[in-house]
């Protein structure tokens, strides 16, 4: 069971005028905790700057003290757990104007989390392609704002086939994204993930693997791409790499590139990516 905690004042709950309640006018970031410690933390912090300039917002203070007093409050595994960190433009009066830059509300919550199978990490997951598309254009593009119903549409769709992720295409059909995840692939031997500027979030993990390869191309991709891979893996703060073995009718085999950006992971502190 987790709660929630404004970071103003320590109080429980979310006003129902809150603008993030309102419009959804906020942004968050999922935290992986991992034997008590925020993964990852000062990429999401930066990650979280970005957005709330990006809306608006008056920079975020440190949030780090408030994480950790959250994670002593809680009862959930410190082991393996999540932090999620919510920052909207607070209460406000109605109508959709608002001040720029705004202040905000920060709220801080814990949930539980289970790890991921090991198996998945050895013998990768079966994907789906879901007919949800995702708008092209948007000036919030990369961020994660609380507006999440192509995802929540796009990932009602797995469920009936058992898949673990479904892969999101753009209005105009290019491949973006899973519904939690980013997608990489094995294309003439250069390891490529999709361009994220007209949609899309650029996630934490997404930007660790470019980081520790260095050689990730960033281009736009197609189904035909992703028919023609050699690889295929999706990433995200929480589970780090894993491979992909199927997505509906096509099949990929877990290769060595999967392999040394899992390795890679792991080095960098990803343990669940050591196999």
């Amino acid at each position: 069971m987790s709660e929630w905690h404004r970071v103003s004042d320590g109080l429980r709950g979310v006003d129902p005028d809150d603008r993030g309640f309102q419009y959804g006018d906020g942004v968050f970031e999922t935290v992986a905790v991992r034997d008590g410690k925020p993964r990852l933390w000062p990429y999401h912090g930066r990650r979280l700057q970005k957005a709330c300039a990006r809306l608006g917002f008056e920079p975020p203070p440190r949030l780090e003290p408030s994480i950790d007093m959250a994670l002593e409050r809680t009862r959930e595994d410190q082991g393996h757990c999540i932090v999620k960190v919510i920052v909207t433009a607070g209460v406000g009066r109605r109508g959709y104007a608002r001040a720029m830059p705004s202040r905000t509300e920060i709220f801080v919550g814990v949930f539980p989390a289970a790890p991921m199978n090991r198996p998945a990490y050895l013998k990768g997951v079966a994907t789906t392609l879901c007919e949800t598309r995702l708008a092209v254009g948007s000036p919030l593009a990369g961020i994660k704002t609380l507006n999440r119903l192509e995802q929540v549409l796009a990932r009602s769709e797995c469920a009936p086939t058992g898949a673990y992720e479904g892969f999101t295409l753009d209005a105009e059909g290019r491949l973006i994204c899973g519904t939690m995840s980013n997608v990489f692939l094995v294309r003439n031997n250069t390891l490529v993930t999709p361009a994220l500027h007209r949609c899309g979030v650029e996630g934490i993990m997404r930007q660790l693997v470019m980081e520790t390869r260095g050689d990730v191309e960033v281009c736009d991709l197609t189904l035909d791409d992703l028919a023609a891979a050699s690889e295929v893996f999706i990433t995200n703060s929480q589970i780090g790499a894993v491979p992909v073995h199927r997505c509906d009718e096509y099949r990929w085999k877990v290769g060595r590139v999967t392999r040394d950006v899992m390795r890679r992971l792991a080095d960098a502190g990803v343990s669940e990516c050591r196999t």
